[in-house]
C-alpha cells in the first residue's frame, strides 16, 4: 500500500513537471526569427549605399537576409547560440539591372563589418570615378574565398600585396581594369588558389617565380598586359593547370625549349601556332590530345627536330611531303588518324626511317612504290597502292598489326629531362603528362 502511493505521488509530479515545460517551450509557429547583428546590418546598408544608385536601398531592404531580400546579397545561417544570419555573398552586375551602380560608385571600408563574407564580386560598376584597391580593406577580408572585380574601367592603381594574407581565397579575378605595377610576388602566398585571372590590365615588369608555388592553380591568366622577361622555371611545378593564357605580352623564354611532350591532354584544336617559333626544338609529342585539321606547314621548318609524335588524334589532309626534309628527323609517328591521299615523302627520308616510320591506322592514305618489297620497312607503314594516284583511298586501310602503346612511341620512351641533362636553360624541356593542359599561349614567345 505504501509503494502504491509512492508511485502515484511520483507520476502526480512527473506530470507537473512535464507540463510546465511544454507551457514554457514556443509553439514551432511561433519560433523567434533569425536576426542579424546590427554592426553587420549596418556594414551592409552602408556598402550597398556606397556602390548604388538607389539611397533608398536600406529602406527597401531592411532584413536583406529574410523579408526583403535583394539577388545580389546572400546569407548563411551561423553557428552561435542563438543562431544568427550573416551576409556571406555580394555580387553586383548586369545580371541584375536594378538599381544600377551611380557614378560616384566605391568600395567602402565598411566591408570590414562583414567578417563572413566569402564572395565580393563587382563586375562593370567602377566607369566614371577612379577607384583603387585599398591594402588596409582586402588584407583584413579573411574570410573571403571568390573576389572577382572585372571590367571596370577606372579600377587602377596597383594590385595590394595583402591580398596574400587572405589565405582562404580560392579564386582571384582581376581581369579588364586598368590596374598597374608588378604582379606582387606576395601573391605565392594564397596557398588555396585554384585560379588567377589578371588578364587585360596594364601589368608590367616579371612574372613573379612564386607562382610556380601556387599547387592547387587549374587557371592562370595573365595576358593582355605589358609583362616582359622569361617565362618562370616554377611553372613546371604547376601540376593541375588546365589553361594558361600568357599571349599579347612581351615574354620570351620558350625559344630554348628543346623537347615537348604533352600527350594525353585534351587540346582538342589544330597543332597551336606558337610550336612554329620554337626553333630549338628536338622532340615534339602531341598523342592522344584530340588535335584537328591538317598537318601544319610550319613543321617543316623546324630542322632541329629528331622525333615528331602526333598519333592517335583527328588529324586530316594528305602527309606533307616536306616533312621528309627535315635533316634530324629520326622518327616519324602519324598513326590513327583520319589522313588520306597519296604519301609522297621521299623516298630516301623513308628508307632512313625505316621502322621508325608509322603511319598505320590513316583510312584512305596509299603510296604508288610498293613499299612492301623494302625490307627495313614497318608494316606500321605499309600502304595499299593508290588507284588514283593523289586521290584519297578510303576503302582500304594500312596493312600490319597494332602495336603496343610502348612500341607505338617506343623512341620517345625515355624521359627527355634526362636527355637534356646537359642543356643550361631550365626550360629546354617541357613534359605535361595526364593533365588537362590547354594551350593558349598563341602569341607570346615573339
Amino acid at each position: 500500500m505504501a509503494f502504491s502511493s509512492f508511485v502515484c505521488l511520483f507520476l502526480v509530479g512527473f506530470l507537473v513537471f512535464a507540463g510546465k515545460l511544454l507551457a514554457e517551450m514556443p509553439d514551432s509557429d511561433d519560433e523567434v526569427p533569425l536576426e542579424m547583428e546590427k554592426k553587420e546590418l549596418l556594414g551592409i546598408f552602408e556598402v550597398m549605399g556606397a556602390l548604388l544608385e538607389d539611397s533608398d536601398w536600406p529602406l527597401e531592404h531592411p532584413q536583406p537576409c529574410t523579408e526583403t531580400q535583394w539577388p545580389g546579397v546572400q546569407c548563411e545561417i551561423g553557428d552561435e547560440d542563438p543562431p544568427m544570419f550573416h551576409v556571406t555573398k555580394i555580387h553586383i552586375g548586369p545580371d541584375i539591372l536594378t538599381p544600377p551602380c551611380k557614378s560616384s560608385a566605391t568600395l567602402s571600408e565598411s566591408l570590414l563589418k562583414l567578417p563572413y563574407l566569402k564572395t565580393l564580386s563587382i563586375f562593370s560598376c567602377f566607369s566614371t570615378s577612379q577607384v583603387t584597391l585599398s591594402p588596409k580593406l582586402f588584407g583584413a577580408l579573411s574570410s573571403l574565398e571568390h573576389l572577382a572585380l572585372v571590367s571596370n574601367p577606372t579600377l587602377s592603381g596597383e594590385i595590394p600585396s595583402s591580398l596574400a594574407q587572405i589565405s582562404s581565397l580560392r579564386v582571384l579575378t582581376l581581369s579588364q581594369n586598368n590596374l598597374q605595377g608588378k604582379v606582387p610576388s606576395k601573391i605565392g602566398a594564397l596557398v588555396s588558389l585554384e585560379q588567377l585571372d589578371l588578364s587585360y590590365n596594364n601589368l608590367s615588369g616579371q612574372i613573379p617565380e612564386e607562382i610556380g608555388g601556387l599547387d592547387s592553380l587549374t587557371i592562370l591568366d595573365l595576358s593582355q598586359n605589358v609583362l616582359e622577361g622569361q617565362l618562370p622555371s616554377s611553372f613546371g611545378q604547376l601540376q593541375l593547370l588546365q589553361k594558361i593564357d600568357l599571349s599579347s605580352n612581351r615574354l620570351g623564354g620558350l625559344q630554348h625549349l628543346e623537347y615537348m611532350v604533352a600527350d594525353s591532354n585534351p587540346i582538342k584544336t589544330e597543332v597551336p601556332n606558337f610550336v612554329g617559333k620554337l626553333m630549338n626544338l628536338k622532340t615534339l609529342s602531341f598523342s592522344e590530345c584530340g588535335l584537328i585539321g591538317p598537318l601544319p606547314n610550319f613543321l617543316s621548318s623546324l630542322k632541329n627536330l629528331t622525333a615528331l609524335s602526333l598519333s592517335n588524334n583527328s588529324l586530316t589532309g594528305t602527309v606533307r611531303p616536306n616533312l621528309g626534309t627535315l635533316p634530324s628527323l629520326d622518327l616519324l609517328n602519324l598513326s590513327n588518324n583520319q589522313l588520306s591521299g597519296e604519301l609522297t615523302l621521299p623516298e630516301d627520308f623513308i628508307e632512313r626511317l625505316g621502322k621508325r616510320l608509322v603511319l598505320r591506322g590513316n583510312n584512305g592514305l596509299c603510296t604508288s612504290n610498293p613499299l612492301n618489297k623494302k625490307e627495313n620497312i614497318s608494316s606500321h607503314v605499309i600502304a595499299p597502292l593508290c588507284l588514283n594516284p593523289r586521290g584519297p583511298r578510303d576503302d582500304q586501310t594500312l596493312a600490319g598489326e597494332h602495336p603496343t602503346e610502348s612500341e607505338r612511341v617506343k623512341p620517345l620512351d625515355q624521359d627527355p629531362v634526362q636527355e637534356s641533362s646537359s642543356t643550361g636553360s631550365s626550360w629546354s624541356h617541357v613534359k605535361l603528362n595526364s593533365f588537362g593542359f590547354v594551350f593558349c599561349l598563341l602569341s607570346m614567345l615573339l
